[in-house]
């Protein structure tokens, strides 16, 4: 039998009447006296959730392994992930791809850290693909709210992702280049304080290599180590 801390459902208010859905894993034996580091899963963007009320397959094995390890594992949706909250949440990324997830992202993770039992000075956060652009946004444009973050197979310029998808959130590249500027991670590599892993398969068919190698090769150039 392996352990297991509370998992709770909750909101959290980020201003302006919006409220975010949320859950939090916590360690077996947890003690509100103490202080915890915390890891935030992030997603973020139109095609998925991170919170809901179902069984989250391996990251959830791997968050609760985590959390025998000490940390807490929280996650967030900000506006404009698919929840049946209404046709305003859902169109509020409208030519602000970038920028509205790093509100809404770090605005929680500083509400959240909070906390008594949290140490805000260790907060990290993770996500794979869509979550992956959205480690980079927040490792980039939070830095002071971030620790440390795994981004696995990012999409860090958007105008290599397919038009299908992008072209209904950011518009046309020829007419919509500040839209283009601020989905793209790619452009806020100078921001980068805390620790960052990336990881990437060479043989991605959807999200492509050659986005991260184009990303390596920015940090390298602004002198980030990574």
């Amino acid at each position: 039998h392996l352990a297991q801390g509370k998992a709770e459902f909750f909101r959290v208010d980020v201003g302006d009447g919006v409220s975010l859905d949320a859950w939090m894993m916590k360690p077996p034996g947890f003690d509100s006296t103490r202080t915890y580091p915390i890891l935030f899963q992030v997603y973020g963007e139109p095609a998925a959730q991170t919170v809901r009320d179902a069984w989250g397959g391996n990251s959830w094995l791997w968050h609760l392994m985590l959390t025998q390890q000490g940390y807490i594992v929280a996650s967030v949706d900000n506006r404009g992930t698919p929840a049946p909250r209404g046709r305003a949440w859902r169109k509020a990324l409208l030519d602000q791809f970038g920028a509205l997830r790093v509100h809404d992202q770090a605005t929680a993770a500083k509400v959240i850290a909070r906390r008594s039992y949290i140490d805000s000075a260790r907060v990290g956060v993770w996500g794979w693909s869509g979550g992956g652009s959205s480690t980079l946004h927040l490792m980039f444009r939070a830095p002071d709210v971030y620790r440390m973050g795994m981004s696995v197979a990012p999409v860090p310029d958007v105008r290599n992702y397919d038009t299908i998808y992008q072209e209904r959130y950011v518009g046309l590249p020829s007419t919509d280049s500040l839209a283009y500027r601020d989905a793209s991670a790619i452009n806020f590599v100078d921001g980068l304080k805390g620790d960052l892993l990336v990881v990437h398969g060479s043989g991605d068919d959807n999200v492509h290599f050659q986005g991260t190698e184009q990303l390596i090769n920015a940090m390298i150039g602004a002198g980030k180590a990574f």
